[in-house]
């Protein structure tokens, strides 16, 4: 007579995310069924409720995998950053390579799922799935908090609407370089074995960033443009 293998629970619980992951990046989150899911993973539907209890719990679970320690770090970035400081208000550059630096190593992370994520990342914000858009808002609320106080103090004379609208036009060209990264090669002409250069596609990125972040106020918001 054979035992029949069985996985432990937290390999069970792993090999689900990962399949999860990938097929709602791959067929979005309405069109991804639990009949799908379990095929791809090899488990039955009371292994998927076990774990999770719920599709929507499982969404969740796939999102908190990744952007909680995403944040952690970002967070912990920044606390370093301000305890260098001593008070005095931090570079505005240095703030934002603090926020994308960490999802930036996802693009280059094929063996542990990270590009994956991010792809799955951007179809969020394209498909009209708002629970999903509403969650990861939930979920990026504290650190999005502690970095806009980071950008009020090294911006002062930048008004806070100002400052929060060109927070969001920032943030979203991060959202959209994580998920097109096919797209940049092309638009670039990216050699091969450089597309995914964490480090190259930052200094790209934040420079970038740091241009729109500091550029001068337009007529519409009652300011002359700078000579």
């Amino acid at each position: 007579m054979t035992l029949r293998a069985v996985r432990p629970p937290h390999e069970t619980r792993t090999r689900i995310l990962d399949v999860a992951e990938e097929l709602f990046m791959h067929h979005g989150f309405e069109a991804t069924s639990m009949r799908m899911l379990t095929a791809a993973a090899g488990v039955n539907l009371a292994a998927v409720n076990y774990h999770f209890g719920s599709k929507d719990a499982l969404v969740e679970a796939v999102f908190r995998r990744r952007l909680d320690p995403m944040n952690a770090e970002r967070l912990a970035e920044l606390d370093r950053l301000e305890a260098d400081a001593n008070g005095k208000p931090l570079a505005p550059q240095a703030i934002i390579r603090a926020f994308i630096r960490t999802s930036l190593k996802m693009v280059g992370d094929t063996r542990a799922g990270g590009r994956t994520f991010v792809r799955l990342l951007g179809r969020t914000y394209t498909e009209p799935a708002k629970p999903i858009r509403a969650l990861i808002g939930q979920l990026y609320a504290p650190t999005m908090e502690r970095f806009k106080a980071a950008f009020m103090r090294a911006l002062p004379h930048l008004p806070r609407e100002e400052l929060f609208w060109r927070m969001h036009f920032m943030f979203g060209t991060l959202s959209y370089t994580l998920a097109a990264t096919d797209t940049v090669q092309l638009i670039a002409g990216t050699k091969p074995e450089d597309r995914h250069d964490a480090r190259a596609l930052e200094e790209r990125l934040a420079t970038f960033l740091t241009a729109g972040l500091l550029a001068a106020r337009g007529e519409h918001t009652g300011v002359k443009k700078a000579a």
